[in-house]
């Protein structure tokens, strides 16, 4: 992996201790090549053994649900919960309920979020966990069945000053009200340890909007920077959840058109633009697929899959769905059909190959880490709003989450520049987000 053999060792190391994680082991290598050239420059993190530290979570925690369906059966999943670096505050990160979840997920992304929460500059360790769980699966009553049973377990491992968990893929306002109430109830005490509440009771104006406008806004910027602009162009998403969706609405309010997105069954192209009403109504309310979507405007298509929704030309692509949806193959049809810009909406979404053709071909390509921090990042504003038993403005909420995105931006590039990686995002995110909190850990001693 790397001519360094200390990053070497701790690489090695990781793959020993996690068999099988691959996701997690993506993720860990990334950062590690990445931040080579800080080592290199600074011999007391290889002397303190930082990377070996950052690379463990400081506590794993995995538990049972049990909970009961509508027809009286028992039931038993799997909660994980991996407060991972707390260096710079309490833990803080989503929980995701997707049958998928298993440890190396849940742990690549607590891994990420440490980098992540550091790049917005607020006072956030980094976590995540989740569960096996499919809310899509259920009734109304059997999710909140199984929140209830979830949270308390995890009541006893959380608080507003030591573990502050949000949602993520499967855990919207629904789940967070029926955990929230759940932990009140516990606890009884009120307080800021969930945050993506509901506006009436504690959540923040911008939350459900955060990671897609924060995305578009990171684009933006970086594109401005290049001497050109989303006002014009032809832009693909993937996804159909809150990222995806607020992506699309702040892409269409700064003058770009969207003609894509998609769900785990397959994606839509719409020539005309996409009707973000349509889709809200789908997604939002109705709960239904994004195939209903062609049912309603007859000169759209749907394509089951998701092959293919990365050959459509465009100027700008927004993979807002899953980790490692878009590959080598997918990079270079975008490249091939003049794509100039691609940002990270979700955790993960382009393999390292796809990254590197990026990269080599000078598109102006923003990771996860930096591209979709805008969520966390309205997430710690609420932890602030709750703090002081207050509520902002939304334009209050929302300037300062372009503030942050715009910080992002620049102290990724100015970290880039710094190391001799001028334009590469990737590395300069990577750095910027590891020397905050590998000096944070140097000062507080052997934690």
């Amino acid at each position: 992996m790397s001519a360094n053999s200390e990053v070497e060792a701790v690489y090695q190391q990781v793959i020993q201790r996690n068999p099988g994680e691959t996701e997690f082991h993506q993720a860990v290598k990334e950062v590690l090549v990445s931040i080579e050239p800080v080592i290199k420059k600074h011999p007391e993190y290889v002397e303190t053994n930082i990377l070996g530290r950052i690379v463990e979570p400081e506590r794993q925690i995995t538990f049972r649900v049990p909970w009961q369906d509508d027809k009286g059966n028992f039931c038993v999943n799997r909660g994980f919960r991996f407060e991972f670096n707390s260096a710079l505050g309490p833990y803080k990160g989503g929980l995701r309920f997707h049958p998928t979840v298993n440890a190396s997920i849940i742990k690549f992304l607590g891994f990420e979020q440490v980098f992540k929460n550091s790049l917005t500059g607020l006072m956030m360790g980094g976590g995540k966990g989740g569960s096996d769980f499919d809310p899509k699966q259920h009734s109304e009553y059997e999710v909140m069945r199984f929140c209830q049973s979830f949270i308390t377990e995890l009541s006893r491992h959380i608080g507003p000053n030591t573990d502050v968990p949000a949602g993520d893929i499967g855990v919207g306002g629904r789940e967070i009200g029926y955990m929230f109430g759940q932990y009140k109830r516990l606890r009884n005490e009120f307080t800021g340890v969930l945050t993506g509440k509901g506006l009436e009771w504690g959540g923040s104006l911008v939350r459900k909007e955060a990671t897609g406008y924060g995305l578009v806004y990171i684009v933006d910027e970086a594109l401005k920077d290049a001497g050109k602009s989303i006002e014009g162009a032809t832009v693909l998403v993937s996804g159909s959840g809150n990222v995806a969706i607020y992506a699309v609405e702040k892409v269409h309010q700064l003058g770009g058109k969207v003609v894509t997105m998609s769900d785990s069954n397959g994606f839509i192209y719409d020539p005309e633009g996409i009707k973000l009403d349509t889709v809200k109504q789908l997604k939002e309310v109705e709960r239904k697929r994004i195939k209903e979507y062609v049912s309603i405007h007859k000169k759209a298509k749907y394509t089951e899959g998701s092959d293919g929704i990365w050959n459509i030309k465009c100027s700008i692509a927004l993979p807002c769905a899953t980790q490692n949806e878009l590959d080598e193959k997918d990079a270079k049809a975008l490249v091939k059909n003049g794509c100039i810009a691609a940002g990270e909406g979700a955790n993960m979404p382009c393999t390292p190959e796809a990254a590197d053709v990026f990269i080599e071909n000078k598109v102006i390509f923003l990771p996860g880490k930096a591209a979709n921090a805008g969520g966390v990042a309205v997430s710690g504003l609420e932890m602030a709003q709750n703090n002081q038993r207050t509520a902002w403005a939304f334009d209050k909420a929302d300037s300062e989450l372009k503030n942050i995105m715009t910080t992002i931006y620049e102290n990724s590039k100015t970290a880039a520049e710094i190391y001799g990686k001028k334009g590469n995002f990737v590395v300069g995110a990577n750095i910027a987000g590891f020397l905050k909190v590998a000096n944070a850990m140097m000062a507080q001693g052997l934690v």
